[in-house]
C-alpha cells in the first residue's frame, strides 16, 4: 500500500512539469525570428505580461520585465526560457508560451488577395486557402514567390506542396505568394469568341456598304 501511494504521489507531482516542458514553446519551436516578425507571448494568468511583440530592425523586441529581448540566433525554446527565468523572480512557476508569426501577402488568381499573419508550421496551401483558394482562373500547381522585386521559384514538387511548411520552404516576413493564371481558361475562350464575333460583324457591315 505504501508503494502504491508513493507511485501516485510521483505521478501527480511529475505531470505539471512534463506538460510544461512539452507545451510551452508553441508552434515553430526551431524557427528563428527575423526583423518584421511578430512574437506572441502568453503568460497564463498574467495578461500584463502577455501580448504580441514585433521584432525591430535590430532583432529585438520590447518586453515589460526584460526591457528588450535580443532574439537574434535564438530558438523559440531559448527565448521562452529567458522570459520564464525573468518572470520567476516575480511569481512562482510561470507558464509561458511563445509563438512566432509573420506576414505573407497572397496575390494573383485567388479569391481574396491580401496580407495574412501566419506561423512557420503552416503550409503554402494553408496560406492560399486563407486567401479563399484559387479562383477559376488560378493554377494551384504554379505558385511563385516574390521577394524584393525578384521572382523566385519555390521548386515545390507537386505531390509535396501540401506537406512542406513555410519554414521548410524558407518564406519570411514581407514575402509575397503569387498564384499564376492558367494557360488558357474559359474566360479567355469567351473573350476570344467575343472578339471573333465582333470582327465578323464588322466585316459583314463593311461588305454590305
Amino acid at each position: 500500500m505504501r508503494n502504491l501511494l508513493c507511485l501516485l504521489f510521483l505521478a501527480v507531482t511529475a505531470a505539471p512539469t512534463t506538460a510544461q516542458d512539452q507545451d510551452t514553446v508553441g508552434s515553430g519551436a526551431s524557427y528563428m525570428l527575423r526583423p518584421g516578425d511578430v512574437l506572441q507571448i502568453v503568460v497564463w494568468g498574467q495578461e500584463e505580461y502577455s501580448g504580441s511583440f514585433k521584432v525591430d530592425e535590430t532583432g529585438k523586441i520590447p518586453y515589460p520585465v526584460l526591457g528588450e529581448i535580443d532574439t537574434r540566433g535564438k530558438t523559440m525554446a531559448q527565448i521562452r526560457d529567458e522570459i520564464r527565468a525573468a518572470l520567476s523572480q516575480i511569481f512562482n512557476a510561470p507558464f509561458v508560451t511563445v509563438t512566432p508569426q509573420f506576414n505573407i501577402a497572397v496575390l494573383g488568381e485567388v479569391r481574396n488577395p491580401g496580407l495574412f499573419p501566419v506561423d512557420p508550421t503552416q503550409t503554402v496551401l494553408d496560406i492560399v486557402a486563407m486567401a479563399g483558394g484559387p479562383n477559376p482562373n488560378g493554377n494551384i500547381n504554379k505558385i511563385r514567390l516574390l521577394r524584393g522585386g525578384q521572382t523566385l521559384d519555390l521548386r515545390l514538387e507537386r505531390d509535396r506542396v501540401g506537406a512542406l511548411t513555410l519554414q521548410e520552404v524558407g518564406l519570411r516576413s514581407g514575402d509575397q505568394i503569387m498564384v499564376a493564371r492558367r494557360g488558357f481558361t474559359g474566360d479567355d475562350l469567351r473573350m476570344l469568341l467575343g472578339v471573333l464575333q465582333l470582327a465578323l460583324s464588322v466585316a459583314i457591315l463593311i461588305s454590305v456598304q
